[in-house]
């Protein structure tokens, strides 16, 4: 009997160990500890036009200047946009082929996910000039920059941390609430030392926390339009967008093929 049970004890702590192993080498470990994300409220500032035939993927702010990313087949483009007017100023398309997903900015360069096809593009930030281009084993989905490495979301509850110079990942970091795993992690935006995500199919953006990837905070934009009386397109998505202007401490926010864009701040 001791035979058996000391093999059943060996063999469990054996279990512990493999899963302890697995956790560590590619999950965290869910932290039961952590508490409900806060409600975080915001005002509206401002709602500007924003071009219906855009399928935004990605937003970002850089010297008084909106870049959006697109996507769609035939449709992908990089571009900015004058905000009074949401007329574009500078455009490149990405071709038929591809469909445009985030884009953020790091070092004067752009960077461009594509959905399915493994692709990521960056440009010359001034020119709009393709210089190279990666290959990226997962979907890409939003990306964002802590202002050393690219933060990038593939749909799932994991962020990747990559090297921007060899695009490879340096670091896997699971999001989760006190429910357990968030999915759907979409655009992204790093803000004094957080990430926001749109969490796709949803009206929501939470806050994460990038040391432990505890959702801290949740932003609920349910029914954004018709609360703020804009009309509704028949082919009119999901919101997607989120840029930040530290200057105004400033979100803009939008969505795919919405016809407003959104300037919010956080209460």
């Amino acid at each position: 009997m001791k035979k058996i049970a000391g093999l059943l004890l060996l063999g469990t702590l054996l279990f512990s160990s493999c899963k302890e192993h697995s956790n560590e080498a590619n999950e965290p470990v869910i932290n039961q500890a952590i508490q409900t994300p806060a409600v975080i409220n915001y005002s509206i500032v401002k709602v500007f036009p924003h071009d219906t035939s855009s399928y935004t993927q990605g937003l970002f702010w850089h010297n008084n200047t909106l870049y959006e990313g697109t996507g769609w087949y035939g449709e992908g483009k990089i571009l900015t946009f004058n905000v009074a007017t949401g007329k574009s100023e500078k455009k490149v398309t990405i071709g038929n082929n591809y469909f445009g997903e985030g884009i953020t900015l790091l070092n004067n360069k752009i960077y461009q996910l594509t959905w399915q096809e493994h692709k990521v593009f960056v440009y010359d930030a001034a020119s709009f000039k393709k210089e190279k281009e990666f290959d990226w084993t997962y979907e890409g989905w939003g990306i964002t920059t802590d202002g050393k490495q690219l933060i990038i979301s593939t749909g799932g509850s994991n962020l990747y941390y990559v090297n921007p110079e060899t695009f490879k990942v340096e670091r896997t970091l699971g999001v989760s609430d006190n429910n357990g795993y968030v999915s759907n992690l979409n655009e992204l935006e790093f803000v004094d030392g957080s990430i926001y995500a749109n969490i796709y199919n949803t009206d929501l953006i939470v806050k994460i926390n990038p040391a432990t990837g505890s959702v801290t905070g949740r932003m609920d934009f349910t029914d954004l339009l018709q609360k703020t009386n804009q009309p509704i397109y028949p082919n009119k998505d999901v919101l997607n967008g989120i840029a930040y202007d530290a200057a105004r401490k400033s979100f803009y926010i939008t969505g795919k093929r919405w016809p407003a864009l959104y300037e919010i701040k956080l209460n």
